[in-house]
């Protein structure tokens, strides 16, 4: 059992669950964890609880990735944070959100979300507004040639 602690960029912490370590190599982990709030409809897709994440933390990377299923196993699609390195400890993975997000459907299409918050966030340093946007294009980089994580979306597309 792992914690993950989301902190906004001035440090406050955002929300705080529990995962499953699913692996663990220098500078990534991958944890299991349920939705267990009420249901989140965010248009492109709906949270549900008893939804499958899959995530994949990097202490050398500006984002991580949400691998979503349904409780029955079918996915959803990717769901991924630009957020700083993770700060990955023994019971802990704290990790601070930089606003941008990406949501990729199943057939590997990219849905750049909170541009607008991203831009209007003065409290952002210039590392974190510059390592944001580096994350950004790694990531979307990653989705383009379906790398790593992004591999599966051959099957799709």
């Amino acid at each position: 059992m792992i914690t993950v602690i989301k902190l906004d960029p001035l440090g406050t912490e955002k929300i705080r669950y529990d995962g499953d370590v699913i692996k663990q190599s220098d500078g990534e982990i991958v944890i299991q964890a349920s939705w267990t709030m009420g249901e989140r409809d965010l248009g492109y897709t709906r949270f549900e609880p008893g939804d499958r994440f899959i995530e994949y933390y990097y202490a050398d990377r500006w984002f991580n990735i949400f691998d979503i299923s349904h409780k029955d196993g079918q996915r959803k699609g990717w769901y991924c944070n630009i957020a700083e390195p993770a700060h990955i400890q023994e019971h802990t993975i704290k990790q601070v959100d930089l606003f941008l997000d990406v949501w990729v459907d199943v057939s590997g299409t990219p849905l750049l979300l909170d541009e607008d918050e991203f831009n209007a966030a003065t409290m952002l340093t210039s590392s974190q507004h510059q390592g944001a946007l580096h994350g950004l294009q790694a990531l979307l980089h990653m989705i383009e040639n379906r790398q790593e994580v992004f591999s599966s979306l051959a099957a799709y597309s």
